[in-house]
Parts: structure tokens; sequence; C-alpha cells
């Protein structure tokens, strides 16, 4: 039973190392970590576990990223210009509104 576990535990490593780009990791080792020890503690499937939390953290850390890309566009672009200003009307309308 133990080498058993041994062996999950280590195949679930090499898988994550494999995968050890910096666009696939995002996330995963965290989620993998995390999901690993749910799904130990709901079962004994640690290795489901981990590889749900892989694909889940994966998923929150590019929606963060997303999120942060999103924000410095919106901080880097050009506020926008203001519109002139047309005088009021001696009426009390302004220019151009009909009555």
């Amino acid at each position: 039973m133990a080498a058993r576990h041994v062996l999950a535990v280590t195949l679930v490593g090499v898988v994550l190392a494999g995968t050890s780009g910096e666009a696939l990791a995002k996330g995963c080792l965290k989620g993998a970590a995390v999901g690993a020890v749910a799904g130990h503690v709901a079962g004994h499937h640690a290795i489901i576990g981990a590889a749900a939390g892989c694909v889940i953290g994966h998923h929150m850390a590019r929606k963060k990223e997303r999120q942060a890309e999103e924000q410095r566009r919106r901080q880097a672009a050009p506020p926008p210009a203001p519109q002139p200003h047309q005088p009021a009307a001696p009426g009390g309308t302004a220019a151009g509104d009909e009555v």
C-alpha cells in the first residue's frame, strides 16, 4: 500500500515537472497541492484531486492574469477628451435647442 502511494506521488511529480513551462505552471502547482490534499481527505483520491486542482488552479491564474492586463490597459489609456461647452442662449436653453 505504501509503495503504491509513493509511486502515485512520484507519478504526479513527474507529470507536473513535465509541464513546468511558465504558461502551464501558473496556478497548477498550488492547485495540485491543494487538490491532492482535498482528494486524499475525501477518500484517498489524491491523484484525481491533484489533476483537478491543477486544472482549476491554472484556470484561476489565467483569469487573474487577464483581469490584471485589463486593469493595466485601462490605466494606460488616455482619459477621454473633454466635450466643448456650448454657451447658453439668451432664453435659458442651450444653443441649438428648440422649444
